[in-house]
């Protein structure tokens, strides 16, 4: 499987319903003082709106946010919330997986009679400029295409 970079620039924090309805009751409030602390950290995203989805909240943001945007954004909503902060989850960006079928790799690594291994496939991909900012959610299948060819495909 491969995770592609998110398309949509949001941020998922889930968290108890209850305590996510408790914290978008003053949602001007904590806008405002998320952005204050993404400008503090010279963050070049800002929030734009917050809203409950499925089991916490969403916060949708300017730009795709990167690990000390997250960190601080969790920090902000845990410090405005006086509630167990283990019932708050660790903001995360959303990810898709999707199956990716390669065919016209050999099936044998060169100059050996040793089928290609999966790490070897990692390296193909990481040589390879199209795969450029994915990443591997699990490690690649690798299926030989027909038992008598030495042709393989593989199922990421």
């Amino acid at each position: 499987m491969i995770t592609k970079k998110p398309l949509h620039k949001q941020i998922i924090v889930p968290m108890n319903t209850e305590i996510a309805k408790k914290y978008l009751k003053d949602l001007s409030t904590h806008i405002v003082s998320i952005n204050r602390a993404l400008k503090n950290i010279k963050s070049n995203i800002m929030a734009n709106f917050i809203c409950i989805k499925d089991k916490g909240i969403v916060i949708l943001t300017t730009n795709v946010a990167n690990p000390l945007d997250l960190q601080e954004i969790e920090k902000c909503i845990k410090n405005s919330l006086n509630a167990d902060t283990n019932q708050i989850s660790t903001p995360r960006l959303p990810q898709s997986k999707s199956y990716l079928k390669i065919i016209g790799i050999s099936y044998l690594a060169e100059q050996s009679n040793t089928h290609l291994s999966s790490d070897d496939i990692e390296k193909i991909l990481k040589s390879n400029h199209i795969f450029n900012n994915t990443v591997l959610a699990s490690k690649p299948r690798i299926i030989k295409v027909f038992p008598k060819l030495n042709m393989s495909h593989h199922l990421d």
